[in-house]
């Protein structure tokens, strides 16, 4: 039965068939040829994959960050950090950077903010003369930051296979998020000086042009005061602010900036359906599938095979990262965690890895994965949307790439960085 859970699901991979399908075609494979399980089990434990309050936080910030990117915040939130960065060299690719990392904090989707920051600065970063493959990198691998920084999709799936708090993962994303920003930061003023192009921006800062920015944007960037200020406050829950979230998005963009009419916003809401609809059948057949493993007690004999081999923590940490690499590079984030948390978890705490500490190093390692080839989610959506071959997208994204892997040894080997902060709260 083994060769089944192993080949099965990579020749279909290998065919194209969806990998939902993957997972339930495996799974309905392994019962009928090698258990006896009665059939009536698939749709219990479908369903109850599905049956959670915390996954109920995922289609809410779908919504909430589908009205970030069309009702005006993300243009609002753009123009304050070119109010705060204008003049310095690089500035645009700086303002990419820090626009994605303050997105990120309301949309925890690494497509969205793809395709809002991505809209407003590729444009912006080719007009002002950065190389192409440059920007094409830059937004690509920038939207990625999303699914590190809270509030993250990637993060509420893991804690629900993981059973771990959805507030202290979020709190230890903070820091590895900061971490990988200030590192694509650094590679932007090398870039920037040494190819002596951007000189900056045209406009110098002045405090009346930042105060100017500041109160344009200022509902813009009460979205991560409301949604994790209310958190940590303790006044709703992570699922309840992402219901808040929703609500603040509605009221801003079609009250306040009114950029966005009842009809754009209905299709928001038929589009975050769609989105949702999609997300959770992965999540019910990566149900299966992990089920499977379950019962034939896979993770168990993973976890007490790697303490037979007696391997250090920073071996069995490396073994894990390049096994997670290779699986970012031709599996979806989400499809992934739902069916390696179960079997992975085992094995980190087996070495003694915190399981708060392990999701950030997976949630790292799968947001690398959005922007790897050959299946990487946002290289298609950036060729998509700005019509760019596929070879100059791929030759910007190397060293981005390379800055990630040093983020992930960092991150991976400095477990304070992901644990001060839920330590503390």
């Amino acid at each position: 039965m083994g060769w089944v859970l192993v080949v099965l699901p990579f020749a279909l991979l290998a065919l194209g068939v969806p990998i939902y399908l993957i997972f339930v075609a495996t799974t309905i494979t392994i019962l009928v040829g090698f258990l006896e399980v009665p059939p009536t089990i698939i749709p219990q434990v479908i369903f109850g994959s599905v049956d959670s309050f915390t996954l109920l936080a995922v289609p809410f910030f779908i919504f909430a960050g589908e009205l970030m990117g069309r009702g005006g915040i993300a243009t609002r939130l753009v123009q304050w950090f070119m109010a705060m960065f204008g003049r310095v060299r690089g500035s645009l690719a700086l303002v990419t950077v820090a626009s994605c990392e303050l997105f990120g904090t309301m949309s925890g989707s690494s497509p969205a903010t793809v395709a809002a920051i991505g809209r407003l600065m590729y444009p912006a970063l080719r007009e002002r003369g950065y190389e192409e493959p440059f920007a094409l990198g830059l937004v690509t691998a920038t939207g990625a930051i999303a699914t590190v920084i809270p509030p993250s999709i990637m993060m509420i799936l893991y804690a629900a296979s993981a059973e771990q708090s959805v507030a202290k993962l979020f709190l230890g994303g903070f820091l590895p998020g900061i971490l990988i920003g200030l590192l694509m930061a650094v590679y932007i003023l090398i870039y920037a000086r040494r190819t002596l192009r951007p000189l900056g921006g045209t406009a110098k800062f002045t405090w009346a042009g930042f105060g100017k920015a500041t109160w344009n944007a200022v509902f813009a960037l009460g979205v991560p005061l409301v949604i994790l200020g209310g958190i940590y406050s303790g006044i709703f829950t992570p699922t309840e602010a992402a219901g808040i979230a929703g609500i603040y998005g509605i009221v801003v963009s079609r009250v306040v900036y009114r950029d966005l009419d009842w009809r754009g916003i209905w299709q928001i809401a038929v589009n975050s359906g769609l989105v949702t609809a999609q997300l959770m059948i992965i999540v019910a057949g990566s149900a299966l599938f992990s089920w499977i493993l379950t019962i034939q007690g896979i993770p168990q004999q993973a976890a007490a095979f790697i303490e037979s081999l007696q391997m250090p923590q920073w071996g069995v940490l490396l073994a894990l990262n390049l096994f997670l690499i290779v699986v970012g590079c031709l599996v979806d984030p989400a499809s992934a965690i739902l069916v390696l948390t179960p079997l992975l978890a085992p094995i980190a705490q087996a070495v003694k890895v915190d399981l708060v500490h392990f999701g950030i190093i997976l949630t790292v390692n799968l947001s690398m994965g959005m922007f790897t080839p050959p299946f990487g989610l946002n290289i298609f959506l950036a060729q998509a949307l700005f019509g760019a071959p596929t070879a100059k997208i791929y030759q910007g994204l190397i060293p981005f790439i390379v800055i990630q892997l040093i983020a992930l040894m960092v991150i991976t080997h400095v477990p304070e960085l992901s644990l001060l902060l839920p330590q503390l709260f």
